[in-house]
C-alpha cells in the first residue's frame, strides 16, 4: 500500500462513516471515522520513505500500530501538532477526541451523538483532524 492508496483510504472511510451515521449505525460511523485518521497519518509517514531504500526493521514493525498519538510521532508530526493545539482552541477540543478513539471500540456501542461529535472533529473542514493531516501528507 503506498502513500496515495492511504490517502484515498482515508477519504473513504470518512465517506463511509457519514453514511453509516446517516444510515442509523452510530458504532460503525465511530470506528470508521478514527480509522480514517489512522490512515491519514500512516499516509504522511508513508511520504518520508524513499523510494528504493530499504526500511529500517523496527519502524517498520512500529507502524503496525493503531494508536494515534504514537503515529503523530511516527510521522514527525508532534511539534506541529503541539503548535496547532496550543494557537487554536476548537481544534484542541477536536483532537482530543479524535485521540480518545482505539480500534477495541468497536466493540462498543455508540450513540448518534457521540458518532456525530467525532466525525465534526475528524472532519470539520476548518478544525478537523483530517483537514490539519492533508496538509503533511
Amino acid at each position: 500500500m503506498n502513500r496515495g492508496d492511504l490517502q484515498a483510504l482515508s477519504a473513504v472511510r470518512l465517506n463511509e462513516a457519514k453514511a453509516l451515521l446517516k444510515a442509523g449505525f452510530p458504532s460503525g460511523a465511530w470506528y470508521l471515522a478514527g480509522y480514517a485518521v489512522e490512515c491519514g497519518l500512516k499516509a504522511c509517514i508513508a511520504k518520508q520513505v524513499q523510494r528504493y531504500d530499504f526500511p529500517d526493521r523496527d519502524l517498520v514493525r512500529d507502524l503496525h500500530i493503531h494508536d494515534i498519538a504514537k503515529l503523530v510521532g511516527k510521522a514527525g508530526l508532534r511539534d506541529a501538532l503541539n503548535a496547532r493545539i496550543e494557537l487554536d482552541q476548537a481544534f484542541n477540543d477536536n483532537w482530543t477526541l479524535v485521540k480518545s478513539w482505539v480500534p477495541e471500540s468497536r466493540y462498543q456501542v455508540w450513540r448518534a451523538e457521540e458518532a456525530r461529535a467525532l466525525l465534526e472533529a475528524v472532519g470539520n473542514r476548518n478544525y478537523g483532524a483530517i483537514t490539519w493531516i492533508k496538509r503533511h501528507w
